[in-house]
């Protein structure tokens, strides 16, 4: 009675190690299963996204500048239209992101503001910059033609009424005297170094 009740317990208790032992690797096992996968998943993530920003810039006809982080979309819109030209697609970005606030702006000002400086000096300075962050994205040399051509036609549409008294001719009086001071000098000059001359030889 005795060996059989310890048989008994001692079944029992090497049948509950049994199963502890079993489950606790069985719960390794599935840790590090369900780890692995985690492990992975997050490596092929930041590869993917790495992949991608690779993809992207690969996929242009044309280099893509990092100074700014609009220039992601500057660059995808120029390779959205890739049957256009980039001068002409760097043309449709002033026009529409640069020009028309510019534009806006001028229109909200009166008319006889646009001359004063400091009226109009920060939108000027929008409109540069604006244009200069474009051609960086699209690694197109600033100024450019194209950018000289917009300020022209800035300044023929609004700046062209402006006074400029510091840079106009000075009166015509004022340039006469100019020129005939020194042409009346000439003549008196010469005079005195010849009786100088004169004065000289006779004293010698």
């Amino acid at each position: 009675m005795t060996t059989t009740s310890f048989s008994v317990r001692f079944s029992g208790c090497f049948l509950t190690l049994l199963i502890w032992g079993c489950t606790s690797v069985v719960c390794l096992v599935d840790e590090n299963s369900a780890a692995q996968p985690a492990t992975t998943i997050g490596y092929h993530t930041t590869e993917t996204m790495a992949a991608n920003a690779t993809y992207g810039k690969s996929t242009m006809s044309f280099g893509c500048g990092n100074n700014t982080h609009m220039c992601v979309e500057y660059c995808s819109i120029c390779h959205e239209f890739s049957s256009v030209p980039l001068m002409e697609c760097l043309s449709m970005l002033f026009d529409h992101l640069c020009l028309s606030h510019f534009e806006e702006a001028m229109t909200s000002l009166r008319t006889d503001w646009w001359c004063t400086w400091s009226n109009v000096s920060g939108l000027y300075s929008n409109l540069s910059t604006c244009t200069e962050e474009i051609s960086d994205c699209l690694l197109i040399p600033w100024p450019s033609p194209l950018v000289e051509q917009i300020f022209v036609d800035i300044h023929s549409t609004y700046f062209k009424d402006c006074p400029s008294e510091e840079l106009s001719d000075p009166p015509p009086v004022i340039i006469f005297a100019l020129v005939i001071t020194p042409i009346c000098l000439i003549p008196v000059m010469v005079s005195l170094v010849v009786l100088k001359t004169k004065n000289g030889d006779g004293s010698s």
